[in-house]
């Protein structure tokens, strides 16, 4: 073994302290009193804190997870009521939509119908138009054929046939007879 020199000491180099056998006891001793300390400083002091705080941090969980189906039931609740509203305004729309269309449409009748009185009105007065300008060209015609035939008659015999019965000659061809 060594010998080292300390203090002008001669003293014997052993190994390690902790595995000296002559000091086990009073290294148990020690061991024991401070696992005794750390686990009543663990026990009273830091545990509780520890379970403390897990316990609010649970609890903040629980909250927050009551709180979110609480919301989530809102929102479906939320989103019901949307679609109900959607369809009542829809409904509402469509029944809106109906009833302008109605309403267009019985203007439209009334217009229809005043325009077709209209254009019957205007109708029968052209026909009575049509009518007068046929009797004229009838007349016209006629007098034009009278005055025709009387060129024709003066031209062939002269003197022969009269005016009158030109006339009555021309007359009764237009009424469809014949002379």
């Amino acid at each position: 073994m060594a010998t080292e020199t300390h203090g002008g000491e001669a003293t014997e180099a052993v190994g390690l302290p902790q595995l000296d056998f002559s000091t086990f006891p009073n290294q148990i001793f020690w061991l024991v009193l401070t696992l005794i300390a750390i686990y009543f400083v663990l026990s009273r002091i830091a545990l509780p804190r520890i379970a403390s705080v897990l316990a609010e941090r649970q609890g903040t969980i629980t909250n927050d997870i009551a709180a979110a189906e609480d919301l989530k039931q809102k929102a479906i609740e939320a989103e019901e009521a949307y679609n109900k509203a959607l369809a009542d305004a829809r409904a509402e729309a469509n029944r809106i939509v109906e009833e302008t269309r109605a309403s267009i449409q019985g203007d439209l009748d009334k217009a229809i119908a005043k325009a077709d009185a209209e254009i019957a009105a205007r109708s029968a007065e052209a026909e009575t138009e049509i009518a007068a300008i046929r009797d004229g060209a009838k007349d016209s015609a006629a007098t034009v054929a009278k005055d025709i035939a009387k060129d024709i008659v003066a031209a062939v015999a002269p003197g022969k046939i009269d005016a009158r019965s030109i006339t009555s000659a021309v007359t009764a061809r237009m009424k469809g007879g014949a002379s």
